[in-house]
């Protein structure tokens, strides 16, 4: 399988875990890794539209991996898939550009997985937060992957992240 990950970050120089994947992945045979800041700066129309979209062909699974932003993902991914996938490409009449991959979101957040809880303070689950990827994978044809999380990210220690990596990789191989 041939896989696609897109990294978003927007404080790039703050990554621990982000980071620390994207360079992992980048390792594996059959991925192609392009980070959105790296390639465009905090410029959120500077998309080369055609270049984003044509990554995309011949790749089975799409990993987006971005650290969870105000519950949300991050601004720039945000404006990615305003951009990206667009209508008559990704949907709509002969957009089905997208149809049959596999989404598979993976990504951080600074706080445990307790706040992600019913009981906890934002009173939802991961899952729950990610609902607009499953969305946007369903919306379009794709395969809607069980997403991977690490929590408390900002303290991660060694041992744990390196346990992350290697669950991305399986997720992925």
């Amino acid at each position: 399988m041939k896989t696609l990950v897109i990294v978003s970050h927007p404080y790039p120089e703050q990554s621990k875990v982000i980071k620390a994947v994207e360079q992992h992945l980048a390792t594996l045979p059959d991925v192609e890794v392009r980070n959105l800041e790296s390639l465009y700066g905090s410029d959120i129309n500077g998309f080369d539209v055609a270049a984003e979209q044509q990554a995309y062909a011949g790749k089975d699974r799409i990993v987006y991996l971005y650290p969870t932003h105000w519950f949300n993902i991050t601004p720039m991914l945000k404006a990615y898939f305003n951009q990206v996938w667009s209508y008559g490409w990704a949907f709509g009449p002969g957009g089905e550009a997208l149809k049959g991959k596999t989404l598979l979101a993976v990504t951080s957040a600074g706080a445990g997985e307790q706040m992600y809880s019913a009981d906890g303070l934002v009173q939802s689950t991961m899952d729950e937060v990610l609902t607009p990827m499953k969305a946007n994978a369903l919306y379009v044809g794709m395969h809607y992957a069980e997403p991977l999380v690490l929590f408390n990210s900002m303290d991660v220690e060694p041992a744990r992240l390196a346990e992350f990596k290697q669950q991305v990789s399986a997720a992925i191989q």
